[in-house]
């Protein structure tokens, strides 16, 4: 029996389902239910309430499905899948601008661990920053953690002062804007999409900056048929898959993700036979880390 139709079977037996980034390999997407952005799957998590919940994703991904189901069983297929940025803002470190800063608004962006969510007043993906920035009162002193890059791209859009964790997406903060100038002569006709986790000076040179989720529709809905893609490589494969018919350029040198792609087909497989590695957090914990969370979906 090939792997593919073993994981078919188990997720049937199990009643399970299969969330997945858009970074993660092109197989994986696959033989996933939904495939999405951080929002889009913290909202499906929320939603569906399955028994089984495998997350084919990072660390805080897992997590979130988690505090936002607590009742299921929530599986990382690979459970050394972690996210540098936000092993960049330690809860302990957090705690203490709180302690420093009482007044402050504290906007965590959901690449954050748990620990750190509990923290925070509310969270926002890279979707809906702006949403949640303008939601609060202008005088208010905001702490934008724990990217500085999607902090400071916010802030300029909305012309907000706000303090920034100095935390970054290695992957994003790699492009530089050489590298953008390269292959825009390489492709003058293609439209240059980035995300908002690149430097400022990267984004200043796109057309776009979007979230992953973002640059699906706006490819959907644009009348130009050739893209240069500036984030991971991995949503190379939904962008296909939905528009046949245009031309997608990864941004050279090519930014991977190595914690998206240890999820692979054998690791899920493993997972739905052994139901490993589970994500386990206190009830406490979940509680305190699901209200920003929900601040930010009832926006």
């Amino acid at each position: 029996m090939d792997i593919i139709t073993r994981i078919k079977e188990l997720k049937a037996s199990n009643n399970a389902v299969i969330l997945a980034h858009n970074y993660v390999t092109p197989d994986v997407q696959d033989i996933a239910d939904f495939v999405g952005d951080s929002l889009a799957l913290s909202i499906k998590a929320k939603e569906i309430q399955a028994p089984l919940i495998v997350f084919c994703g990072v660390r805080f991904m897992a997590e979130t499905a988690k505090i936002l189901s607590p009742n299921s069983e929530v599986l990382l297929p690979a459970p050394d899948a972690g996210c540098p940025m936000a092993d960049m803002a330690t809860p302990e470190e957090v705690a203490k601008y709180r302690q420093a800063h009482p007044n402050a608004v504290l906007v965590a962006y959901v690449n954050s661990t748990a620990a750190v969510k509990a923290l925070v007043d509310i969270c926002c993906t890279s979707a809906n920053a702006d949403k949640v920035l303008k939601s609060l009162p202008p005088e208010k002193e905001v702490l934008f953690l724990p990217d500085r890059n999607l902090g400071t791209n916010t802030a300029k859009k909305l012309s907000r002062e706000m303090t920034l964790w100095p935390g970054f997406c290695p992957v994003h903060n790699r492009i530089q804007p050489e590298d953008v100038m390269r292959i825009r002569k390489q492709y003058p006709k293609a439209k240059l999409l980035v995300h908002p986790e690149c430097q400022q000076e990267v984004v200043a040179l796109a057309d776009a900056a979007l979230s992953t989720g973002g640059m699906i529709s706006y490819v959907a809905k644009s009348d130009c048929d050739e893209f240069i893609i500036g984030t991971e490589h991995g949503i190379l494969h939904q962008l296909r898959k939905a528009n046949p018919t245009k031309t997608f350029h990864p941004l050279e040198p090519l930014t991977t993700c190595t914690d998206m792609k240890k999820i692979t087909l054998e690791k899920v497989l493993n997972a739905l036979e052994k139901h490993e590695e589970k994500i386990e957090l206190p009830v406490e914990l979940m509680d305190k880390a699901r209200k920003p969370i929900e601040r930010m979906l009832a926006l």
